[in-house]
């Protein structure tokens, strides 16, 4: 059976959707190599996943966006994150295809230089994107700010107008960036950052519509598998059969953004509600909350183990965590902090699975409103929740693979 070799930023919320696609082509038969975060090497190997770190210099490259005093700054640093990693990943994916020679590769959307790695290594190769994409269309705004779809004549001479600034500004930082290391690989230069995403052979995208605005131009590469939701198994607390009201879980990101802000407020604004909150905080510490009787914050639980009896899942907009609620079918109340968060909360909004409300706008009394009208919107999530089933997931990620590139 073929050999496949996979590559991932440092980034438990890239890892984790690409789990399943991984365990799958192992259940296919296919030997499966995979670089990733030194932290989940161990994890990785018990799967029967043949696992190594991704050079150290790549996971010192950290993300200071949580500095950022706007969305579009944070979005700008976030960029340069990548950027800064690039030349590490590019020569970290090389002597990765030197030492496994595999007959395929999978590069992980935010290591621009793996992806230029893997077009100069010459083989079939595919990436996968678990956030929105950045894709120019004329059927959806400019990615970034989180605008709402473009309604008549105005609403694309709107975005027209709007697309050069908003593209512009990371255009300049992507397109110089990627064409050093391209240049270090032999490639020709991107003209635009579209090139990202319309050079792969394949693109795996861990969503589907109604969740996603529907656009008459998809390039021929894309496939929309819907999300592939993994977590590491864990046993069920104690804590959890003592609750007996319906759950409101709050997510904030799994790396620091400064969005612990988000269970403060969400303690507050609940605390005299007939509900139970459940607050993660993988990046954060629970000890620095007030927390109510009517509430539990800890570092991690499985969220599988509390979506099921959720009414509502209050989230910072991060894809993983809000795509993960929609899937069980529960409404989500989406405040984001930046990155890619602005434009996930508005896909929550527009699909009707939910509502938004912006981090500036964080108070006790509006996330409270803002979370009762986002359980009136079950039906929404329901609607979200079917389209993601019938996307396919894991198996239709393999079934690409398979039929599109390992039988050229």
């Amino acid at each position: 059976m073929p050999r496949i070799l996979a590559y991932t930023s440092p980034a438990k919320g890239h890892l984790f959707p690409l789990t399943p696609i991984l365990d799958a082509l192992v259940e296919r038969g296919h030997e499966v190599h995979l670089r990733t975060l030194a932290s989940e090497v161990p994890r990785m190997n018990t799967r029967g996943v043949q696992t190594a770190a991704i050079d150290a210099r790549i996971e010192a490259c950290v993300m200071g966006d949580w500095r950022a005093r706007s969305p579009q700054q944070a979005l700008s640093l976030a960029v340069r994150t990548f950027c800064d990693r690039a030349p590490h990943d590019a020569a970290d994916l090389q002597r990765a295809i030197a030492d496994v020679r595999p007959d395929m590769v999978v590069v992980d959307i935010n290591c621009w230089g793996a992806m230029a790695a893997a077009e100069a290594w010459g083989g079939p190769w595919a990436t996968f994107s678990p956030y929105p994409l950045a894709l120019r269309s004329r059927d959806v705004p400019p990615f970034g700010p989180g605008l709402p779809p473009a309604r008549g004549p105005l609403g694309r001479v709107r975005d027209a107008l709007l697309r050069p600034v908003v593209v512009g500004a990371v255009s300049r930082i992507i397109v110089p960036a990627c064409n050093t290391v391209r240049a270090s690989v032999g490639l020709a230069p991107f003209s635009s950052p579209d090139d990202l995403f319309l050079r792969p052979p394949l693109l795996l995208y861990m969503t589907a519509e109604p969740f996603e605005y529907p656009r008459h131009d998809w390039p021929g590469n894309v496939v929309m598998i819907g999300p592939c939701a993994w977590e590491p198994p864990s046993a069920t607390p104690d804590w959890l059969a003592q609750i007996s009201r319906p759950i409101v879980l709050v997510t904030t990101s799994s790396e620091y953004q400064d969005d612990g802000r988000l269970v403060a407020v969400a303690l507050e604004a609940l605390r005299d509600e007939p509900v139970h909150v459940v607050a993660t905080v993988p990046a954060g510490d629970p000890i620095q909350f007030t927390v109510p009787a009517n509430a539990t914050v800890v570092p991690f639980v499985p969220h599988s183990q509390l979506l099921p009896r959720a009414v509502c899942a209050i989230t910072h907009g991060g894809m993983g965590a809000t795509q993960k609620a929609l899937a069980h079918g529960v409404p989500v109340c989406a405040v984001p902090f930046g990155r890619d968060q602005l434009e996930v909360a508005r896909r929550v909004e527009i699909c009707g699975a939910g509502t938004r409300l912006p981090a500036s706008a964080l108070r006790p009394d509006r996330l409270r409103a803002a979370v009762r009208e986002a359980m009136a919107r079950k039906a929404g999530a329901m609607r979200v929740a079917t389209a993601f089933r019938e996307a396919g997931g894991a198996p239709a990620a393999v079934s690409a693979i398979e039929q599109q590139l390992l039988t050229r």
